[in-house]
């Protein structure tokens, strides 16, 4: 009997190219696995497309609400964004994923998990440090780093000598990855980034600039303990929520990312990310942050952020430091509850107003007609507290 390797499978060409490899080089039995997070419609005909490819079983794990509520929700909780930009989409599913492949790893008894991700990119290491975090004696086979096919077009060529069918061409082979929170387009013309993306090509989920509507819209979002639970009055799951703001958000061309980034394994990338209704969700949630929170948390909480993005970017999802950040996080949401409203119109999203039971505003504090909490006189003496080390060093300066 052959021993079981799962290979993470998503149908692409990286992978469909790894199942005729495997056969070749390894004597293993292929046990294709898709993680389903939300990749819509390529999730159709994977099955026979497996098969026919040369697999002996194909898994396909419907995991998405999970996705959404123990991953996504999480990092946008903690306000991480890679880079001033990435809103991680990439990232946060990938340990999901090889948690998920450790779980088939282990009911099939297979001695390997094997994956597409390249030699140059970040996927490998979020994928190895998963499974090493969970199942370190599992073997684990990264073929981009150790075959003879160094391109796109060297995969396209291996495909069609091996007899297997692909529905993509060497033109429009973008690598793509898509997931329910985001899509993300890398390769051909954009990896000049003096060259400005073709969005008419490339974009799939969004609107151009040019094609969004011209009148505006309103979307009214409602959080409770910074989770987002209703949108326009309408209590959502999850996966309801993400997939209803990207359609309201791909419309008006919110979320359009286009970044050059420091990859984990030292180099520069440029990508194209298209994130509309999780851009909305991060700009909603941020208002209502900053209605609820007080000064000195929100500024940590800001500090925390890029910690958190960096953790997640680098696949370092299970280890002590980001469970112990997320539990900070948790606990500043204790009062992140509320309902924001925001104008949306090619490209922007406006603030269109926000109220929380939990909002530390206090009209009567912040008005400029005088009330009976604050007394104009006080500022006098706060400043010159406030002041005190530069009077002293003035003084300093003057006695030399």
């Amino acid at each position: 009997m052959k021993e079981k390797v799962i290979l993470a499978y998503s149908g692409g060409l990286d992978t469909t190219t790894i199942i005729p490899w495997l056969k070749e080089n390894y004597d293993y039995d292929v046990i294709c696995v898709c993680i389903d997070v939300g990749q819509g419609q390529e999730i159709d005909g994977l099955e026979e497309r497996a098969l026919s490819s040369g697999a002996s079983k194909l898994y396909i794990d419907d995991v998405t609400e999970e996705f959404v509520q123990n991953y996504v929700y999480p990092t946008m909780k903690a306000g991480a964004v890679y880079e001033d930009k990435y809103l991680l989409g990439t990232s946060i599913a990938r340990p999901l994923i090889a948690q998920r492949l450790v779980h088939y790893a282990l009911l099939e008894n297979a001695v390997a998990i094997c994956h597409g991700a390249t030699g140059k990119g970040n996927d490998q290491v979020r994928f190895e440090l998963t499974i090493n975090a969970l199942a370190p004696h599992l073997q684990i086979i990264a073929p981009w780093r150790i075959w003879d096919i160094k391109s796109r077009e060297d995969s396209i060529n291996y495909c069609l000598q091996h007899d297997i069918k692909l529905n993509m061409n060497k033109e429009t082979s973008y690598s793509r990855d898509r997931n329910l929170w985001h899509i993300s387009h890398e390769g051909l013309e954009l990896e000049d980034p003096s060259i400005e993306p073709d969005y008419s090509k490339i974009l799939q989920l969004t609107n151009t600039l040019e094609d969004a509507p011209n009148e505006a819209e309103y979307v009214e979002i409602e959080f409770e303990k910074g989770i987002p639970v209703k949108l326009d009055g309408k209590a959502l799951n999850g996966t309801d929520m993400i997939s209803e703001l990207n359609k309201i958000g791909g419309k008006h061309a919110i979320g359009i990312i286009d970044l050059v980034e420091n990859r984990v394994v030292g180099m520069k990338s440029r990508g194209v990310y298209e994130t509309p209704g999780g851009t909305i969700l991060y700009r909603a949630h941020q208002e209502l942050e900053h209605l609820c929170l007080d000064k000195q948390t929100y500024s940590y909480k800001q500090t925390l952020a890029i910690k958190y993005a960096e953790l997640v970017y680098s696949g370092e999802w299970f280890t002590p430091l980001r469970e112990a950040l997320e539990a900070f996080v948790d606990s500043t949401q204790e009062t992140v509850t509320g309902v924001v409203k925001l104008k949306l119109y090619k490209g922007n999203m406006i603030s269109a107003g926000a109220t929380s039971p939990y909002s530390l505003y206090n009209e009567e504090i912040a008005s400029f007609t005088t009330g009976d909490l604050y007394d104009h006189k006080d500022a006098e003496g706060f400043i010159r507290l406030f002041g005190l080390p530069l009077r002293v060093r003035a003084l300093m300066k003057e006695k030399k």
